[in-house]
């Protein structure tokens, strides 16, 4: 089967599909893979390191979409992109379809079975497909550099001749992949870091990563789902908030990563928190392309407000695109040899991983986030 991999084209992103080592593998299993020229260029992958591993190097996206049986990318492709795409061919990306409802109508049109990374069942025997796991894991360490980049003073103790440095306080809210990268990032720098989380049961990982866990006594509120917050009831996040409200003025660095799967992402620190902030201290707020955690911070924009910097990166893996190129790479692969092999697809429909993942099909949506 053929493979095709063209060069991203959302704004911003560095990140490729497939890097030179996983072309190296898919071509052992059988699979060609044609690769849009420059393609891996933003990720510090060459045409030549491709070629080298055995890909064929081709002009255009246009010639990528026409040619090839299985498409795979990073992003969802546009409405233009996905129009490109030859009929009946599959595609394998991070899609959200929830959001793009003109996309998925047109991979309809087109008859292209698509299925998303994001959507991949996060079980035992999906780990290595896990690509949100990958990303967020590197989003995690690049919010604690870029606070403390942003940051006027350093993260450790530091005793002097001149006297002793005390060591910055970190806040991160929520406990989960990127959460705790951010701990231990933070903490191996030197930082005191204090956490919430709707979830109790992340109070361990967190404490055995040298992190203070904060306590809601109303947590048992919360319903989680796929080890996502599902719903958060209105009592909770005011016993939240007046938590946060105690410890957020001692805070150096403030890192939010709360999500709701499906829903914008809720609000955790209001302007009224942000004033109370101290001046040079640093929010990076993880969720802002989900709406924000941060009420007043701004998508794809780092801004000073009330004397805080306020960072609001839409897309911090692609600040590390060569290791989040090799991990993307990986899961995808993996997915991909889950649901294919050289001679066609051998995906049963009934697969939990490929039932989970699968968006649309024979020109009808299927995904229960986007089937009323």
């Amino acid at each position: 089967m053929r493979i095709g991999i063209p060069k991203e084209t959302k704004q911003g992103e560095k990140r490729v599909a497939i890097s030179p080592d996983v072309v190296k593998i898919l071509l052992k299993a059988g699979f060609h893979c044609n690769i849009e020229s420059d393609a891996g260029l933003n990720a510090s992958f060459t045409n030549d390191a491709y070629t080298s591993a055995g890909a064929t190097i081709v002009s255009s996206a246009n010639e990528v979409y026409t040619t090839s049986d299985i498409v795979l990318k990073v992003n969802a492709p546009t409405v233009e992109e996905a129009s490109q795409m030859k009929e009946g061919i599959c595609l394998i990306s991070f899609l959200y379809a929830y959001t793009i409802p003109d996309v998925v109508a047109t991979l309809n049109q087109k008859k292209i079975t698509s299925f998303a990374m994001d959507a991949v069942p996060r079980i035992s025997r999906a780990q290595k497909m896990d690509a949100l796991s990958s990303q967020a894991n590197l989003a995690g360490y690049k919010s604690v550099i870029l606070g403390a980049n942003s940051m006027g003073k350093i993260f450790p103790m530091l005793m002097t001749a001149a006297g002793t440095i005390t060591p910055s306080k970190v806040l991160i809210f929520g406990a989960g992949v990127a959460g705790l990268q951010a701990i231990a990032t933070a903490k191996r720098l030197g930082a005191i870091v204090e956490v919430t989380d709707v979830r109790p049961e992340t109070k361990e990982q967190v404490e055995s990563l040298g992190g203070k866990f904060l306590s809601v006594q109303s947590a048992a509120e919360v319903k989680i789902e796929g080890g996502y917050a599902k719903e958060v009831s209105k009592e909770y996040l005011e016993a939240q908030q007046e938590l946060i409200k105690k410890h957020i003025k001692d805070a150096d660095l403030v890192i939010t990563t709360a999500l709701v799967i499906g829903r914008k992402a809720p609000v955790l620190v209001t302007e009224e928190m942000v004033k109370t902030m101290k001046t040079g201290s640093v929010i990076v707020d993880m969720a802002v392309e989900s709406g924000g955690n941060c009420e007043i911070s701004e998508k794809g924009k780092t801004v000073n407000k009330y004397g805080v910097t306020i960072i609001g990166e839409t897309n911090l893996p692609s600040l590390l695109p060569f290791n989040a190129s090799e991990l993307y790479a990986k899961n995808i692969a993996t997915f991909l040899v889950h649901i294919a092999n050289k001679d066609g697809f051998i995906w049963d429909s009934e697969e939990e991983i490929a039932k989970g993942s699968l968006i649309t099909k024979d020109g009808n949506s299927v995904h229960p986030s986007i089937v009323n």
